[in-house]
């Protein structure tokens, strides 16, 4: 857990058989953590590149290049390539609180956000996890990405990307 943010729990939790929810407090008003959650230039820095026009109906594509998030990146695990592409389809949008969008063909994701005095309460809502094996790469996923974000956030350099969800993984593994 990086020092600028704060787990609401330790791990994500399955809320429902296929739905991982996930939570942080992060340094910074409601419209900082905003921005980094829809301006692909700050979003790239934590999870994924990629435009998006902020209205229902709207189609966008994520690129993920988790081997930039952190330097060093760390050991990419087998079966992981340097880059990933997703298109996805905002599906609400109410800026600054809330964003909910699909996740490729299966499932979706929404984001709300609270405010918590000078800080936010970010929670991250995965619909449609089917697969154990999907849980078990989108738990840690999540864990690791939100944790860049913190450290970007917080203007510290996070841990080495990969080593960090590699650990995760296992923990995730005996979770969901």
């Amino acid at each position: 857990m990086n020092a600028h943010a704060t787990a609401v729990a330790d791990f994500g939790e399955m809320i429902e058989p296929t739905t991982l929810r996930i939570q942080r407090i992060l340094p910074g008003s409601v419209e900082r953590v905003w921005d980094y959650l829809t301006k692909s230039e700050l979003r790239r820095q934590w999870l994924a590149a990629g435009n998006m026009e902020m209205k229902a109906g709207s189609p966008f594509e994520l690129t993920w290049h988790n081997d930039e998030l952190t330097n060093p990146p760390g050991h990419r695990p087998e079966g992981f390539g340097a880059e990933h592409s997703m298109k996805s389809q905002i599906v609400e949008c109410d800026p600054p609180r809330k964003l909910m969008f699909t996740w490729g063909n299966g499932g979706d994701v929404t984001f709300t956000l609270e405010p918590r005095g000078e800080r936010t309460l970010l929670t991250v809502v995965h619909r449609g996890l089917v697969e154990r094996s999907t849980r078990t790469k989108v738990g840690p996923g999540w864990h690791a990405h939100l944790d860049v974000l913190a450290a970007r956030m917080g203007g510290t350099e996070p841990a080495p990307f990969w080593d960090h969800w590699t650990r995760l993984q296992k923990d995730y593994e005996q979770r969901v």
